[in-house]
């Protein structure tokens, strides 16, 4: 097992990626990742839409928005770059103590469990919420409440932490057109030690 730190820079979000479809089973895994995730109060009120039809993924790849800070020939996927599947993630609102850390928790479990494979992840939130709901035959079910959605597939570029220059947050392409994604050092962080 390689080392968790060197898995954490590693599992960055992902943009590109190759027309290689993501096993049945690596998708199932990133979904009980998600659903043993820990929750508060073990509510559990996250639901899962899982999208692997190519026809279905194609349609969802036209209602998401890629990679705002960069310039959409450089930010969007082209052809043949795509994911092949996507997992949809709800809140069911008719259960108590839907909250946003939740999400987060689980979203960091099936991403993490996703790069477990090598399968690359982009956490989405930047949809069209209610055409997706329709397209996922949900735009009825008013109790669910469309959180995000994730694109996965198999990497086709790299991407890796760099260090933040002053303030700027935004991502940027490298020369060979990979990802880099500046980070605060820890001093910019770490309030304090007691």
């Amino acid at each position: 097992m390689q080392d968790v730190m060197e898995f954490l820079r590693g599992r960055r979000t992902y943009r590109r990626f190759l027309p290689k479809p993501v096993p049945e089973e690596v998708l199932r895994d990133a979904l009980e990742a998600a659903r043993i995730a820990s929750c508060g109060a073990n509510r559990q009120t996250l639901k899962y839409v899982l999208v692997q039809t190519p026809s279905v993924v194609a349609e969802m790849n036209r209602l998401v928005r890629w990679a705002a800070f960069l310039p959409p020939e450089q930010g969007q996927p082209k052809a043949g770059e795509t994911p092949t599947a996507f997992i949809a993630v709800f809140q069911d609102e008719s259960l108590p103590g839907v909250n946003d850390t939740d999400a987060g928790l689980a979203l960091g479990s099936l991403t993490a469990a996703a790069w477990g494979h090598g399968v690359g992840s982009c956490i989405m939130g930047a949809i069209d919420r209610p055409a997706i709901k329709t397209l996922l035959g949900l735009d009825k079910q008013e109790r669910l409440r469309l959180h995000s959605v994730v694109a996965l597939g198999y990497p086709a570029h790299h991407s890796r932490v760099v260090p933040m220059q002053g303030d700027d947050v935004r991502y940027y392409l490298d020369e060979n057109r990979d990802y880099c994604v500046p980070k605060r050092a820890m001093k910019e962080i770490l309030l304090g030690e007691f």
